[in-house]
């Protein structure tokens, strides 16, 4: 059986970009006057919208530090932070040959609409996919809403989809809508965690990824 439709995660997945997130959180946090928070525990909220993200780090902070951190993350994110965010190697490819093989592909990612439209515009990708779903639009990972929604808009069964991801947000966002789903190991969470999610796969790059998909 192939798989109709392939869902993907943006961050971490496609993009080489957790690097990037620790650093903006970081300094977005400086700036706002909260205390410190480590690599490891940023990465670990990295898939969730940036609302449960930011008060998973914070489970104190106020109205009025959540709109400023928000405001500053974005900010930094997007213009100010020198570290380095691209597309893994191969990852346009993958999209093209997955395409040329006549499969439906989406984004499922904890972006902003604003944030992910921004980057698919840079990178000429819009056209590459069939339909996206952001956090801000709809119910955060690891809720099953979002890919309730693409199922729906593209008209394609559960059994017929598959998951990839880096983060257990996506695999247990995955399980919970039946979905397939398959891990990949170069992004947020590391691979003992991502395999307590039980995906199909855990692979370690995009060249593993498209063979396994070519393959499904």
């Amino acid at each position: 059986m192939s798989y109709e439709l392939i869902i993907f995660d943006w961050d971490g997945t496609l993009a080489d970009s957790t690097g990037r997130i620790v650093d903006s959180m970081q300094h977005a946090g400086r700036l706002t006057g909260l205390p410190a928070v480590t690599d490891a525990e940023v990465q670990n909220i990295i898939g969730l919208g940036l609302p449960e993200a930011l008060q998973t780090l914070w489970p104190d902070i106020t109205a009025e530090q959540l709109d400023a951190m928000r405001e500053a993350y974005a900010r930094n994110f997007v213009y100010d932070s020198q570290v380095k965010m691209t597309l893994f190697e191969g990852a346009e490819v993958l999209l093209e040959t997955l395409q040329q093989h006549d499969r439906l592909l989406a984004v499922a990612t904890g972006k902003s609409r604003r944030g992910l439209d921004r980057i698919l515009d840079d990178l000429a990708l819009r056209h590459r996919f069939a339909a996206t779903r952001c956090a801000d639009e709809t119910r955060s990972k690891p809720d099953p809403l979002m890919l309730h929604q693409l199922l729906e808009e593209l008209n394609v069964a559960a059994d017929k989809a598959v998951m990839i991801g880096d983060t257990t947000y996506d695999l247990d966002m995955a399980n919970a809508a039946g979905i397939d789903c398959v891990a990949m190991s170069h992004g947020a969470h590391d691979e003992d965690l991502l395999l307590s999610s039980n995906p199909k796969a855990l692979l370690h790059s995009i060249a593993e990824l498209q063979q396994w998909l070519l393959q499904h």
